[in-house]
């Protein structure tokens, strides 16, 4: 009888032959290494999800590293699948995040901030839309651990100024209430 090899496939992955498994997929080399902030946002986000860390595969966590140039941003974005907790390694963040669309239409979003110095921790909900900011005028570094083992990221502003193709205009004057020039100033920046 030929032997039948059945692959278990578990949160988008494929999980390994237990027989092939060795302490490498439970390893991560890397993170103590800067990442390069020469860009726009003045950040770089290093991560450490199941596609770079198949030992994480079924156990709901991931970590990231966060490198900030003096003034950098990792810019408004949200986990559609995990809750996040920041560590601030280095250096002064200023962070938040926005609650949304509340049930009561007489109550507004709500903006969360604190400043973040060495050893200091912050939670970001799931899903809420979040951000950090280095307010101090040297380097900053912060650790970030994520409560899935691919959280998944949507960055707001590239989302919706850099689709292709791009969201039409008229949707978006309307949903932000500017002139349609400015939305074609924010898409132009994003080509």
């Amino acid at each position: 009888m030929a032997s039948v090899l059945l692959a278990v496939f578990v949160n988008g992955k494929i999980c390994k032959d237990p027989k092939m498994v060795s302490a490498n997929d439970f390893f991560f080399p890397g993170l103590n290494k800067p990442g390069n902030t020469s860009n726009p946002q003045g950040s770089m986000v290093t991560l450490a999800n199941v596609n770079q860390f198949p030992g994480l595969n079924t156990l709901g966590i991931s970590l990231v590293r966060i490198d900030y140039a003096p003034h950098g941003l990792n810019p408004p974005h949200s986990h559609p699948r995990a809750s996040e907790f920041l560590f601030c390694v280095e250096g002064t963040l200023f962070v938040g995040f926005v609650t949304s669309n509340p049930e009561d239409p007489n109550v507004k979003n709500k903006l969360f901030t604190k400043t973040l110095y060495p050893g200091d921790v912050f939670v970001f909900p799931q899903g809420l839309i979040h951000f950090q900011f280095n307010v101090g005028k040297t380097n900053a570094l912060a650790f970030a651990g994520l409560s899935s083992q691919y959280p998944g990221v949507i960055t707001i502003a590239n989302a919706v100024f850099g689709s292709d193709p791009p969201i039409n205009l008229d949707v978006l004057t309307k949903a932000f209430q500017v002139d349609a020039n400015v939305i074609k100033y924010l898409q132009a920046q994003f080509k």
